[in-house]
């Protein structure tokens, strides 16, 4: 019987009514309380982390996520995570640049209601993440909601009521589970050597979204406060002509800072080659493109990157490095 580890943060699955909305009251003991059948195919551990919203999650829980994980590897076969919908994307890319080739399970789960309510989604995504948990393939970090497995770098909330919450971007979902059957689309493999921990963050990383008539002063403003920055662009990609805009950006470069061009669109990704505001950008400025990768995936990716080094062409050449499938176009920029 495998032995999963229950880590509970907070989040929607947790909260009861209170006179200003939903608070994270529930512990972890209460939450596995909820689902007493997965105990006839596992034994669990329940650990309260945190008792918190995912809007109040920072860079620094999602490394004492990483450090429990660590901690305990070798004690149990999976690992089970409790979270709020809301930032459970960034939480699930970070733990997939945190603990790389995992061969154990790191999934997370939460709820669109809470566990308090009759209604709730919260006992069928339980299940159903403690039945991943425990299938003989399953590795890495995953997102488990709605009755699909997602890989923890292509995930994305697009609802904010609907049980299916989540969508897998630019890839497919990796597994199906149906009336507790585990299904898969995608058998994943670990390489040899076991799980690597890299425990090193900085979150000094912003995302931009480009509107029309932007001010160029923003990365004036920036530039004493990050260290780069994501900047989602219109449609396949493309900078704004105007030369303040590319001043702002000439001068962020030559300040050592970094850039990472993304899109708005949700699907299909960038491509900044396609149009002239794009592609004299690109190649003027030696700009790094996330192509299919998700916008929180290249954000947080920066953040690990940069918790690590510096040094402008060691974080290219990390950045294009897939790791569990975050992006699929790096052979473009090598």
């Amino acid at each position: 019987m495998k032995k999963i580890l229950l880590i509970s943060t907070g989040g929607t699955i947790a909260t009861k009514k209170t006179d200003h909305g939903l608070t994270p009251q529930l512990t972890s003991d209460e939450i596995l309380e909820s689902v007493p059948q997965v105990r006839e195919f596992c034994q669990v551990t329940p650990v309260q982390l945190f008792n918190i919203d995912s809007s109040n999650m920072q860079p620094e829980n999602w490394v004492r996520i990483a450090e429990k994980i660590q901690e305990t590897y070798d004690q149990y076969d999976g690992f089970l995570i409790t979270h709020g919908t809301d930032t459970m994307v960034y939480t699930a890319a970070a733990l997939s640049y945190l603990i790389q080739n995992s061969p154990k399970p790191i999934v997370l789960t939460g709820s669109q209601k809470s566990l308090s309510y009759r209604d709730t989604d919260a006992r069928i995504n339980l299940s159903d993440a403690f039945t991943y948990c425990c299938s003989q393939e399953a590795c890495g970090v995953h997102i488990v909601f709605g009755g699909r497995v997602i890989v923890g770098t292509r995930a994305r909330k697009i609802r904010t009521k609907s049980f299916d919450a989540f969508d897998s971007i630019n890839y497919p979902a990796v597994a199906a589970i149906r009336d507790g059957k585990l299904y898969y689309y995608i058998r994943e493999t670990i390489q040899p050597g076991g799980p690597r921990f890299q425990l090193k963050l900085c979150p000094d990383v912003f995302l931009l979204k480009l509107v029309p008539g932007m001010d160029a002063g923003i990365f004036s403003y920036l530039q004493d406060r990050y260290q780069a920055v994501v900047i989602e662009s219109f449609g396949v990609g493309g900078l704004p002509a105007y030369g303040a805009f590319s001043e702002g950006i000439q001068k962020w470069i030559d300040s050592g800072h970094f850039v990472v061009m993304a899109t708005q669109v949700p699907g299909e990704g960038s491509d900044m080659e396609v149009y002239e505001v794009g592609y004299v950008s690109k190649k003027q400025y030696h700009l790094m493109e996330a192509y299919d990768m998700t916008t929180e995936a290249a954000l947080v990716k920066l953040m690990w990157i940069l918790g690590q080094t510096r040094d402008r062409e060691v974080l290219r050449q990390m950045f294009y490095q897939p790791v569990q499938a975050d992006i699929l176009t790096w052979e473009e920029e090598q």
